[in-house]
């Protein structure tokens, strides 16, 4: 977290006091480092530099315009999985010759404009998609290039709700009827199929399962080309992991010196899909404290952010390290605390026993390596607005999504039309 670091005593996002942001913008709010978005996607397009690889950033960890203007002026593509995302990375300028359409869902609608934007590659996940593209395709009389995604059943030894290559996982069609898939492909008008996907889940910390899911692919790929099919991409998506409390996570170098070892001898165009790996470390969620109350066995420090603010610790148990923003003195003592946020529920809290020095009422903390499926997995609940977003750039800062206001949200509503509209309070 070189880029969040204290200064004169204070945490500070580059050159910007976090407590400055939070003067202009209120809590909690998000910050990310135009630095660390730069250092992290760098770190694999120098990993790749020479092969011909093209770094498409999974906008699923973190999806705001400002970002993905970030990445995609460094030369990033994009990994999408919602005509949403793909309307985003459009709006954000990535161009749509780096542009790949994942997910297993997508709609006739979703398919008809990523044929309009004349994207990379769409990633089929199951016959039936493959079908409903060929008939949208045909139907526009246009091809598209497709990779198949396939299931190599490999457990990424991660946690469970983001494993997604094992056999009974919803994703991919399994690898050994993909022969198949890839010989009815080959006779479906308007696909092309040029391409072979994989991605076994997120947060991985070790090669092992990445070495054995592109051990199957190369081994696919052979097949294929022996069976007709011109493959010429490789997609071996995402999923590296980063640290958040003691894992050591392989470097995009060994990671690439790996894909190199075990698919090179393919000589296909590489798509590689880093999310959580580029964005994670590049930002913080800052919220300040409303109360410490003292339990029987331990204080519980209320923060005025909630799980609708950062799910991660309430869905998959996630750790972040939790810092004051005030750097605490040399020898501050610390006691264990439960840190919670104000949501009416049990499970809206961050951490249990958590050592932390002295806090009061107004301090402000900062929740490390929150930059990806933070803001991007927010909600409303409890009539909650959506958490800003700052993107810091050396000494300068931006609100880079506002806050929106109560009355904001309640306009996206309305009352059913046999409802009387109830008379505001004060007005004339």
């Amino acid at each position: 977290m070189t880029e969040f670091d204290y200064q004169d005593g204070e945490m500070c996002a580059e050159r910007v006091r976090l407590g400055a942001i939070a003067e202009s913008v209120g809590t909690p709010f998000y910050c990310y480092s135009t630095a660390a978005l730069t250092r992290n996607y760098a770190a694999f397009r120098d990993a790749f530099q020479g092969r011909d690889a093209t770094i498409c950033y999974a906008m699923k960890a973190n999806d705001n315009l400002a970002v993905l203007k970030t990445l995609g002026d460094l030369g990033a593509g994009a990994d999408v999985v919602s005509g949403g995302e793909l309307r985003r990375a459009i709006r954000a300028g990535v161009p749509a010759e780096r542009i790949v359409f994942s997910g297993v869902g997508k709609t006739r609608e979703e398919l008809e404009l990523a044929l309009d934007e004349d994207i990379l590659q769409i990633n089929v996940e199951s016959v039936p998609e493959l079908d409903l593209l060929s008939e949208v395709a045909a139907g526009k009389g246009t091809a598209v290039e497709i990779a198949i995604r396939v299931n190599p059943d490999v457990d990424a030894n991660t946690h469970d709700k983001i494993a997604t290559g094992r056999r009974e996982d919803k994703f991919g069609i399994d690898i050994e009827v993909a022969a198949e898939a890839y010989a009815r492909a080959a006779e479906l008008p308007g696909i092309e199929p040029v391409s072979v996907a994989v991605h076994i889940g997120s947060q991985l910390t070790e090669l092992g399962p990445f070495r054995a899911a592109f051990g199957e692919v190369a081994r696919l790929v052979e097949r294929l080309r022996g069976e007709g099919h011109g493959i010429a991409r490789l997609d071996l998506g995402g999923g590296l992991g980063i640290s958040y409390r003691d894992e050591t996570p392989p470097s995009p170098a060994d990671y690439a010196a790996m894909a190199d070892e075990v698919v090179g001898h393919l000589g296909c165009r590489l798509l590689i899909e880093p999310g959580r790996a580029i964005a994670g470390t590049a930002g913080v969620l800052v919220a300040r404290v409303i109360y410490v109350k003292q339990g029987r066995a331990r204080g519980h420090v209320i923060l005025d952010a909630a799980m609708n603010d950062l799910i991660r610790p309430a869905m998959y148990q996630a750790w972040h390290d939790i810092r004051p923003v005030r750097e605490p003195g040399p020898g501050a003592a610390l006691a264990p605390v439960d840190v919670v946020g104000p949501v009416c529920e049990t499970g809206d809290t961050f951490a249990r026993g958590r050592e932390l020095p002295p806090l009061e009422a107004g301090d402000l903390v900062v929740f490390d390596d929150a930059g990806a499926y933070g803001a991007v997995m927010a909600s409303a609940y409890n009539a909650r607005p959506l958490t800003p977003e700052v993107l810091v750039h050396g000494d300068s800062f931006a609100e880079v999504r506002a806050r929106p206001s109560h009355d904001q949200m309640v306009n996206l509503e309305s009352f059913a039309g046999w409802q009387e509209t109830p008379a505001r309070r004060g007005a004339a």
